[in-house]
């Protein structure tokens, strides 16, 4: 008994090993690589130039993340088809995270000086480079997550081999917090302004790249998969019958949709917040230390995430978070440039990032159960595929949205925090707190009213399962 345990320990470590490494990587995509682009991706001396080239790649992302609504289902569903001695998800983890890793590296430079000398081979190639990177990066986002249902069918366990992924990812997201400005200035020769220049960002890319892909190795040789009756499927979904797959799972519709908006408010302030430090407060290395703070609140928070589902259960549990992360909007925005009130707010608005995930997944995770019951055929990679096509959805918009405003504030190029008008300051710190507040009132709305799958709804579903499914997958 001993050693089961020891071998599901070391699966659960190596599993967090892996998000630990994935979440450093969607870190520096969605949260600061829309800084290198803003600080230093453009640097003529025509600033006008400079802003419509920022406002084409902004608009490129965005389409190609909007597109990728599209493909992400398909990915999915190629993931659940697929079948090797390794697993069914192990090869889209380390495939898909060196490609991705490889490409994102060649993106964080301006291509031997294309943006320059040749702009529009520059977009191309760029549009090019970016949808490979996501596609890939989609493709282990998909299956390293498929890999908890695969796990077990027991709520609480997987909870807990979910907490263990998820104190891995915040480690790993909250180190790129810490570690990007002092990456970032020890490999530059320019400093400027507290952003660094091109050879700091180029050092990053490579070094967090490089930590991504070492944490999917781990993850696929130390894990495996739960063999059972109720994985397997009689008929295989079709690609055509993908999307109405999806629809027919309302569950899953509502919490993908909760969560999106959700998103839309927490990701405008985590991608504002280093423009924040370096333009309002005026010193970047407090990011550093904001990072420091994060790390240590988020994996306190995780580490209680069974105890207090256990005690809140997960609904209460959304509902206090969000509340909690309100307070601390309203903090934020009375701090100014009070160095101290700015990390409580900040990392007081971090608290219960990962619990509103972790209560995300595990729904997501049950409506693979619920729309096996309902539709008749089981699809966990599908299913699971919604949650990280959500958040690059949202990263894609808020990434515009960030990148826009930066431009029409003044935040982009050598611009320094004496350079920002206070009426553009004002504008900035709208954006970056009342807009995520509505957007968060909006989600718990939904969540109250529409998203109805509990635990208790959960264990009924796999009882029912355990009894029918020989019958119902005929």
């Amino acid at each position: 008994m001993s050693g089961n345990n020891g071998n599901k320990l070391m699966q659960r470590i190596s599993y967090a090993c892996g998000t630990f490494g994935h979440d450093i990587f969607y870190m520096m995509v969605s949260t600061y690589f829309i800084m290198f682009i803003t600080s230093n991706l453009f640097n003529t001396e025509d600033q006008s130039h400079n802003e419509y080239m920022i406002g084409i790649i902004m608009t490129v992302i965005l389409v190609i993340r909007v597109a990728e609504l599209f493909i992400d289902p398909f990915i999915g569903n190629t993931i659940d088809k697929t079948n090797t001695r390794w697993g069914r998800f192990k090869p889209w983890v380390i495939v898909g995270g060196f490609v991705a890793a490889l490409s994102l590296a060649i993106l964080f430079t301006d291509l031997g000086g294309l943006t320059t000398s040749n702009p529009l081979l520059y977009l191309i190639i760029f549009a090019i480079l970016y949808l490979v990177m996501d596609i890939f990066y989609s493709a282990k986002d998909v299956a390293i997550w498929s890999m908890v249902p695969a796990m077990s069918f027991d709520s609480k366990e997987r909870e807990i081999t979910a907490t263990f992924a998820r104190i891995g990812s915040v480690f790993g997201a909250q180190l790129v917090t810490v570690m990007v400005i002092p990456i970032v200035l020890f490999f530059s020769k320019d400093a400027n302004g507290g952003v660094g220049d091109a050879n700091g960002w180029l050092a990053f890319a490579l070094i967090g790249g490089g930590v991504s892909l070492l944490g999917a190795v781990i993850l696929g040789l130390g894990t495996k998969e739960q063999a059972s009756a109720l994985r397997e499927n009689k008929k295989e979904t079709t690609f055509k019958e993908v999307f109405s797959i999806l629809g027919k799972n309302d569950q899953l519709m509502w919490i993908a949709i909760t969560f999106l908006i959700f998103c839309f408010g927490q990701d405008l302030v985590n991608s504002f917040q280093m423009y924040y430090f370096a333009y309002i407060l005026g010193d970047s290395t407090y990011l550093s230390f904001l990072g420091i703070i994060n790390v240590i609140i988020g994996l306190l928070a995780v580490a209680l995430f069974p105890v207090l589902t256990t005690k809140f259960k997960r609904r209460n549990l959304f509902f206090y978070s969000i509340v909690i992360m309100i307070i601390a909007l309203i903090i934020y925005a009375f701090a100014g440039t009070n160095s101290v009130l700015v990390l409580i707010a900040a990392g007081l608005f971090n608290l219960p990032q990962p619990l509103v995930f972790l209560v995300v997944l595990m729904t997501i995770t049950d409506t693979v159960e619920y729309g096996q019951l309902k539709i008749g055929h089981r699809d966990e990679s599908l299913i699971l595929s919604i949650r990280p096509l959500v958040n690059k959805l949202s990263g894609a918009v808020t990434s515009a949205i960030v990148g826009f405003t930066a431009v029409w504030v003044g935040m982009s190029g050598k611009a320094t925090a004496d350079s920002i008008t206070d009426s553009n300051k004002m504008m900035f710190e709208l954006i970056m707190f009342a807009v995520p507040i509505v957007f968060m009132l909006i989600a718990t709305l939904l969540y109250k009213t529409k998203v109805t799958l509990t635990e208790e709804k959960h264990a009924e579903i796999v009882k029912e399962l355990e009894r029918t499914w020989k019958d119902i997958s005929k």
